[in-house]
């Protein structure tokens, strides 16, 4: 095979940590052809063999615009001694192997994967540990515009105010400014709303970037890999999301294709780079019913699981209903349901649905609508009061005592918030009333509660009750009052807590068993009451 390059392979690590990656480096010497397209007609995967025997196939990926670089990476879920193979194919044909060996080590500084907890199946966990996650996310779609160090600030702020899960675009809304959105947010040095995942004839194009979907941009997928290691040194999960606002032009590159094989090699080239970091989530498209169809997503989501080997947490995110409960490769149901529409009623509602499919899978309103984003234009009438961070983040306790979770997204001007994770020091109100309600439950088993209406006797005003019956008991009254109990004989210690305000719990209320009427502190404003076995 004369014009087939010759590869030579680094040597792997001696030790790493379990839930870090080894990378392995084939690098040629030169010799590449010409005619020789290294994403399409080069292959390389390697067979690692882990301590319990069991082994798991890893794909590679060129990692050089010349064919030059290729990388294989594996994440190992347990300690001890693990063995590999490569092997290294040019046009179907074996061009080189390797092999070798290295240790992973058990690591209390590593998370594994967030996934679906097999025991409490209405929540999540991390792989490998009982250590639960609650899911507080924040959308920035276009978070891999940013140049510079803006990307980790805008990390940084994120994590500062709680934020542990953020949905970030592959291939993002190609506009020339936010303001069709009804957001002052425009191009700068600093941030451009153009991703460009493949190699662009017209890469400064809005609407018409001529995509090459037979050659990826190695130096935008580099800086996507960027944003997943700093993301899990901040021990923040990040949903890849692989199409934002797929109809508009510019985005889907693959409108004659639909599922073919130039849109699989994108999936299985993400999966490839990206599939060894531990906090990665896939969302198959954003809005997929915009652009596409339910069998489309039947096709690319089991084709995207099937590519994964690790089987990170999955789903696809459309508009109101849900409609794949119970399929295999959906590890959580994810709606898009705005303002009151989306808040306890919807999720119980929905929650009753997945249950009804026999598959039990955790429930997030992905995008119930963002703090002061179109307060005009579209949505006018839909919107009474106008979205702000209060009722944002008082919607957000009507979806947790529903036993769900949340994405929100924060005020947009001038950095530009949930497009991009940038936003105002002194502006962090809505983040930091969803950080309050997750050191809230934090502090409680959270996972084993149910919605439990039941309990709640009488109420003088709205009132939530989540539980473990016996053990534990969730209140939230939205707008103050007083409730009355019904609690299992026995003795309780009761907290109050506000929502608003960083002041945290009250001293502890000893509570007997039976009917106990309970006030909060004040009469004004919302209330949360944690109830717990004395």
């Amino acid at each position: 095979m004369p014009d087939s390059p010759r590869f030579s392979f680094s040597t792997a690590p001696e030790t790493v940590d379990v839930w870090d990656f080894v990378e392995v480096v084939a690098a040629t010497d030169g010799t590449s052809s010409a005619d020789l397209n290294p994403f399409q007609e080069v292959t390389l995967y390697g067979i690692f063999i882990d301590p319990t025997g069991d082994s798991t196939t890893v794909m590679g990926f060129c990692d050089a615009a010349d064919g030059s670089t290729f990388r294989v990476r594996f994440m190992p879920q347990h300690a001890g001694a693990h063995e590999f193979r490569l092997t290294l194919a040019v046009r179907g044909e074996v061009a080189a192997t390797s092999g070798g060996r290295f240790d992973a080590r058990a690591s209390s500084g590593r998370s594994g994967p967030v996934v679906r907890d097999p025991e409490h199946p209405w929540h999540f966990k991390h792989r490998g540990s009982d250590k639960h996650f609650f899911y507080n996310g924040t959308t920035a779609y276009a978070i891999l515009g940013l140049r510079g160090d803006r990307m980790i600030h805008a990390l940084d702020r994120l994590q500062k105010h709680g934020v542990n899960r953020i949905r970030f675009g592959l291939s993002s809304a190609r506009v020339p400014s936010a303001r069709e959105w009804f957001e002052p947010v425009d191009p700068r040095d600093d941030f451009s709303f153009l991703l460009n995942p493949w190699v662009a004839a017209n890469p400064d194009s809005v609407a018409a970037p001529e995509f090459d979907v037979s050659r990826f941009n190695v130096a935008f997928w580099q800086k996507a890999e960027r944003l997943l290691h700093a993301c899990r040194e901040r021990d923040i999960v990040a949903s890849v999301i692989f199409y934002v606002d797929g109809a508009r032009p510019g985005v889907y590159p693959f409108g004659e294709d639909p599922a073919g094989d130039d849109e699989k090699r994108y999936y299985a080239y993400a999966t490839a780079r990206l599939a060894a970091f531990a906090n990665v989530h896939w969302d198959v498209t954003n809005e997929y019913r915009l652009f596409r169809d339910e069998a489309w997503v039947r096709t690319m989501a089991p084709f995207l699981k099937a590519c994964d080997p690790y089987k990170h947490t999955m789903s696809v995110h459309g508009h109101g209903d849900f409609r794949f409960y119970g399929e295999p490769w959906c590890d959580y149901a994810c709606y898009q349901s705005w303002d009151e529409h989306g808040g306890y009623d919807f999720m119980v509602r929905n929650r009753a649905l997945q249950a009804a499919s026999g598959v039990v899978v955790p429930q997030v309103n992905e995008e119930y609508g963002y703090e002061d984003h179109y307060p005009q234009g579209w949505g006018e009438s839909r919107v009474a009061p106008a979205r702000s961070a209060d009722n944002r983040r008082r919607l957000a306790w009507e979806i947790y005592m529903a036993g769900g979770y949340q994405t929100g997204g924060e005020t947009a001007p001038p950095l530009g918030g949930w497009l991009n994770g940038l936003g105002e020091d002194d502006h962090t109100e809505m983040l930091d009333g969803n950080h309050r309600a997750r050191r809230f439950f934090e502090s409680l088993a959270w996972w084993k509660c149910d919605p439990v209406p039941e309990v709640i006797v009488t109420a003088s005003a709205k009132a939530y009750c989540l539980a473990e019956p016996g053990k534990i008991y969730v209140l939230w009254l939205p707008e103050g009052g007083t409730v009355t109990l019904n609690l299992p004989d026995g003795g309780h210690i009761a907290r109050w807590f506000d929502p608003r305000s960083d002041a945290g719990f009250g001293e502890p209320i000893a509570v007997n068993g039976g009917i106990v009427p309970l006030s909060p502190p004040e009469e004004s404003g919302d209330w949360a009451l944690a109830i717990t076995r004395a």
